[in-house]
């Protein structure tokens, strides 16, 4: 006779199966928080580029270098104008693919109404940050390894771009590690989803 009861094997199955599930739903937890904390850094680098574009904005009206040719000065302040009311509501829900894509729109609008305005001042970098270059004159870049396309910036920093790929790289870690077998079951429990990217 056993003094072992008969359900231990199942307490202890059920024991493993939650061990198993709170550590796999820390991992998620874990990535996600990295891939928000890249998202802060990229808001930071991308108000600064704002800023940057509008403070050039405001400098300008008084020498007639924005408006010059035509409409083409007016598209800057509504582009910016329009980054900043999508940044703002990008904070609230940073990993929503829509949300994401939306800025990424508004941001494309942005350099390029600048690359228009000023044509000399874009400087473009790689995702690493470490070698720059001037933007082409026909405005297409070379996808990098992640299949992004460095972007031209108006301000002549490293950080935004920096910033970027780092996003992009925590994204994409969240959405491997959301999309594995056995994490998928956690994520679909918990209702966690996968992030976009900023290209």
């Amino acid at each position: 006779m056993s003094k072992l009861p008969d359900s231990l094997p199942y307490w202890l199955a059920g024991a493993l199966a939650l061990f198993w599930f709170v550590g796999a739903y820390n991992r998620l937890v874990r990535l996600r928080s990295a891939a928000l904390q890249a998202y802060a850094a990229l808001d930071a680098a991308l108000v600064r580029q704002l800023d940057f574009v509008q403070a050039r904005v405001a400098a300008e009206p008084a020498t007639g270098a924005v408006f010059e040719n035509g409409s083409g000065g007016a598209s800057l302040p509504a582009a910016a104008g329009q980054l900043a009311t999508l940044l703002a509501a990008t904070r609230l829900r940073p990993l929503n693919p829509a949300g994401i894509a939306a800025l990424a729109t508004a941001l494309h609008v942005l350099l390029s109404a600048w690359q228009r305005l000023h044509p000399d001042s874009v400087v473009s970098f790689d995702a690493d940050g470490v070698l720059s270059r001037p933007a082409p004159l026909t405005g297409t870049l070379e996808p990098s390894a992640d299949g992004a396309a460095p972007i031209a910036w108006p301000e002549p920093s490293a950080a935004a771009e920096i910033a970027r790929n780092q996003f992009n790289l925590a994204v994409a870690q969240y959405n491997g590690a959301i999309t594995q077998f056995p994490a998928l079951l956690v994520a679909w429990i918990m209702q966690l989803r996968q992030a976009a990217p900023l290209r």
